[in-house]
């Protein structure tokens, strides 16, 4: 049920016409335009277009998978290198107590003691030095 008026005319006012609808018929007009949108999505949907962007997928798949890879390996490679680090540092601790145990082994006062019990004595007047008696 449409119904039509005319506006009043003047200088200031234009010819239009004011078209007043029934409500039961609006609504089939918006449910109208909600069906015109609808042909949209199927159309993106379709198989031809779903077929034509296979590679466009697969391309996707494969970034999705490198990316995922990728995250895996960072991770291991954090991990030997925190194992490696800690085995660094356990050995450089090591290092550093046998560095320090020769050096106290090493005193003269500690081969003295380490010698003795082979009968090895520490000599109390300085060595001899020897000439040779043919004079060359």
């Amino acid at each position: 049920m449409n119904c039509v008026q005319h506006a009043p005319s003047g200088p200031h006012v234009s010819n239009r016409k004011i078209v007043i609808t029934a409500m039961g018929e609006g609504k089939q007009q918006e449910g109208k335009q909600q069906k015109e949108k609808k042909p949209g999505l199927k159309k993106l949907l379709r198989y031809t277009w779903i077929v034509r962007n296979i590679p466009y997928f697969l391309f996707l798949s494969v970034l999705a998978v490198v990316y995922i890879y990728n995250g895996h390996y960072s991770d291991k490679t954090i991990k030997n290198i925190n194992k490696t680090s800690k085995e660094l540092k356990e050995l450089q601790y090591e290092y550093k107590s046998l560095r320090s145990e020769v050096m106290f082994r090493s005193k003269q006062s500690e081969l003295a003691k380490a010698v003795e019990p082979l009968g090895l004595k520490e000599l109390v007047q300085p060595p001899m030095v020897l000439k040779d008696s043919t004079g060359k």
